[in-house]
């Protein structure tokens, strides 16, 4: 079997996550976050939709990480941010951070917005 290294090129993958915490590219964050394969910083949460928004064009979907369980992203979050085409796609942190440095790696245009574990 060949094992290939993956490779981010200077996209931003999420390292690992903790109580309270998520560490991107060798970077601690505490609290909701917002990472894109350009950046990473603080989030605003679901009353914060201006940062998303500025992703229109650069991305087809926002991942949701909600946090130690899955729930149901805020309507009124959801259709924001599709009227403007990015897909939203909900799940537990974990799953989304992980889903997000999958694709990051096959160069997919995507985000991902997590609240902490």
């Amino acid at each position: 079997m060949r094992l290939t290294e993956i490779t981010y090129d200077l996209a931003k993958p999420i390292d690992g996550y903790g109580p309270g915490f998520f560490r991107i590219d060798g970077k601690v964050l505490h609290g909701p976050c917002l990472i894109t394969p350009w950046g990473a910083g603080a989030w605003g949460g679901f009353d914060d939709t201006a940062a998303p928004l500025e992703l229109a064009g650069k991305i087809d979907v926002l991942f949701i990480g909600m946090g130690a369980d899955i729930a149901h992203v805020p309507a009124a979050f959801r259709e924001t941010l599709e009227s403007v085409g990015i897909g939203v796609e909900a799940m537990n942190s974990p799953a989304a951070a992980r889903t997000y440095t999958v694709l990051l790696s096959e160069g997919r245009r995507i985000a991902a917005a997590l609240l902490p574990v």
